[in-house]
């Protein structure tokens, strides 16, 4: 099983310094590779404080150079909000400074507050992704490349600069069927998060990513199904509460921007509860929260709804202190993957 860290860094107080958000950031993923992490993912978002990370490939370009072994990952880079040529060579460029370590996901999008300022309409957001993706598949396969779609046209075209991994491992990231059919016929990986849901909801995923996959006849284990989780292992249940009001914040901040709801304070966006939210208590019960026993029970149960390669977590959310999400870090390795990797040998056994 691997485990890698996500990091959607963002600012719930308002007086903190951007330098300090990334410092961090970078000190988490330093900490990650001694560790032995498998991957470090890096968010995308615009013009709020919910993420300010406008590009991770700026991110992982940074890391590379202060890691050796972890690879790094966006997640995700936003495909329309971006021209196909400028990416593909960015993404190129990426992978070569960190020397083939680039795992590229991508998305669609979600928030029309980032689509109206960028002047796309988000109502196409799905056509434009899946021309993206046609895009750049010709862009790291042939030496020369044309496309005339509906919305981008380019001329013959060479990107001179070439990745070193031959392909790039290419994600798909989304909780819908569209968006998992997408993956399975581009030959990409699945990336879905449980958002503040339990097992019981990564298993009803699992079902839509079993039956996309399905429909377009590819094989699951194509699919290389990476969870993303909040998480934090503490012994201190009102240590474990204000995460998860710090999980229900950036949830809340989530679906606000997705309904094109949002409040803003100044420059801050106002948390509100969303539809169907669920009591804090049962937040903290659904996500990976408590002592290194108890998360090792939770995570077994959760791998075996969703049947993952990979599980990257979410330590550092809302304004969770630095120390906290770094001792919670240290923790999933040393003492929870064990017991996870146990408990997962006995039940293949029975």
């Amino acid at each position: 099983m691997e485990f890698g860290i996500f990091n959607l860094m963002g600012a719930r107080e308002a007086d903190k310094p951007t330098a300090q958000v990334f410092g961090e950031v970078a000190e988490q993923t330093r900490r990650a590779d001694e560790l032995g992490y498998t991957i470090a993912w890096f968010a995308e978002h615009h013009f709020s404080n919910y993420c300010l990370c406008a590009s991770p490939l700026m991110m992982i370009a940074h890391c590379a150079a202060i890691t050796e072994k972890i690879r790094l990952g966006t997640a995700v880079v936003v495909l329309p909000l971006y021209n196909p040529a400028r990416l593909a060579a960015e993404i190129a460029t990426a992978d070569a400074l960190s020397n083939g370590r680039l795992m590229l996901g991508v998305g669609a999008g979600y928030q029309p507050y980032e689509f109206e300022r960028f002047g796309y309409d988000i109502k196409n957001n799905l056509e434009m992704t899946e021309e993206f993706c046609e895009i750049l598949d010709l862009a790291f396969s042939r030496d020369f490349f044309s496309y005339n779609g509906k919305h981008y046209q380019m001329p013959e075209t060479h990107i001179p600069a070439r990745p070193v991994q031959k392909p790039v491992p290419i994600y798909v990231a989304g909780h819908t069927q569209a968006m998992f059919r997408a993956a399975a016929r581009h030959g990409y990986r699945v990336l879905s998060s449980g958002r503040v849901g339990g097992a019981k909801l990564l298993a009803e995923q699992y079902a839509d990513i079993v039956a996309a996959f399905a429909a377009e006849k590819v094989p699951l284990a194509n699919a290389h199904i990476t969870v993303n989780r909040f998480c934090c292992i503490t012994d201190s249940k009102e240590e474990g509460m204000r995460f998860a009001e710090n999980a229900r914040y950036q949830s809340r901040l989530a679906s606000s921007l997705r309904r094109r709801q949002e409040v803003m304070k100044g420059t801050v966006l106002v948390d509100v509860p969303f539809p169907d939210e669920p009591p804090l208590e049962q937040i903290h019960n659904d996500l990976l929260i408590g002592d290194v026993d108890t998360v090792a029970e939770k995570l077994a149960a959760e791998i075996q709804a969703t049947h993952p390669v990979h599980v990257c977590f979410s330590f550092k959310v809302g304004n969770t202190p630095h120390k906290a999400a770094m001792r919670s870090m240290e923790l999933m390795i040393g003492e929870v993957k064990p017991r996870v990797e146990r408990a997962l040998g006995r039940l293949a056994a029975e």
